[in-house]
């Protein structure tokens, strides 16, 4: 019987090699393992990446390194022969295989009724889609940090407004990254108040918040990242609960939907940002019957 754990003593992380095989970037295969993995506590997975997978001798080559290295091979293979093979080296290395969009893809045929695609890569053909995001991504960038006139802004679909700090830029190249076209415009105090988004027609206005504390701590951060010095209103806890305040006073007096972004990823705060254009695009479509 293994002795007792002392009080307050932590659990040794749990590390475990995972193979993570495409025929295309990887990039989706990536995500999926991160968000399950997530779920588990005190679990490190080692990552081995093979992207590209597109030929049996490069399939081999990962079968020697599933061997070298035994663990949880996962696999978005979409060529049947390809699978056949990953599936028999597996079987023959008594390692287990998981096809990661198989449940999805083939719940979606059923419903659908539906042939299969074994087009390669498919999701990341240079389509509409595809260049829709690329042009959002560059009118992130022009339409960043203020800039850009209230008619250059009316071409958004939404603008992000707050205080310096609260995630602005990374939301808005996120947002960009699924086809939305994202500005923000920061409220600097004594220049900026948002006052020129106010007579906006087009896109969704949205401001963002944090905690006084918070930002503090943010900023604090970011003054020791530059070697810069703190004696200023810009870490000044008094000030910046008074910038903070008169921030989310000013959204509120005009109606914006309002996010904390405080305990929140850029993910989450895109998300419901997301959430928020849906709403809108749905109460449009209501009235405009």
């Amino acid at each position: 019987m293994s002795p007792a754990r002392p009080p307050g003593a932590h659990r040794l992380a749990t590390y475990f090699h995972v193979h993570l095989v495409s025929d295309s970037t990887g990039e989706t295969l990536n995500a999926m393992a991160k968000a399950v993995v997530a779920r588990f506590d005190g679990v490190i997975p080692i990552e081995h990446i093979y992207a590209l997978v597109r030929s049996s001798k490069q399939l081999d080559r990962v079968l020697e390194e599933v061997a070298a290295a035994p663990g949880v091979v996962l696999h978005t293979l979409v060529d049947r022969e390809l699978r056949e093979q990953l599936e028999e080296g597996c079987r023959r290395l008594d390692m287990p295989q998981i096809g990661a969009l198989d449940p999805l893809v083939g719940a979606l045929s059923r419903y659908l009724g539906a042939a299969l695609s074994t087009r390669v890569g498919a999701q990341h053909a240079l389509d509409h889609e595809y260049f829709n995001r690329i042009a959002a991504l560059d009118y992130a960038m022009a339409h960043d940090d203020g800039q850009g006139t209230a008619e250059q802004l009316e071409s958004a679909d939404v603008v992000l407004c707050g205080v310096s700090r609260t995630s602005k830029t990374p939301t808005c190249i996120y947002l960009a990254h699924r086809g939305i076209r994202a500005a923000n415009v920061p409220l600097v105090p004594g220049q900026e108040d948002g006052e020129r988004l106010v007579a906006l027609r087009n896109p969704l206005v949205v401001g963002l918040t944090v905690s006084p504390d918070r930002l503090v701590q943010i900023r604090k951060n970011r003054l020791d990242g530059l070697n810069a010095n703190r004696a200023s209103n810009y870490v000044d806890h008094d000030a910046v609960r008074e910038e903070t305040v008169k921030a989310r006073r000013a959204f509120e007096r005009r109606g914006w939907p309002v996010i904390d972004v405080t305990r929140r990823s850029v993910e989450e705060t895109a998300a419901a940002i997301v959430n928020l254009l849906s709403e809108r695009r749905t109460h449009r479509l209501g009235t405009s019957w």
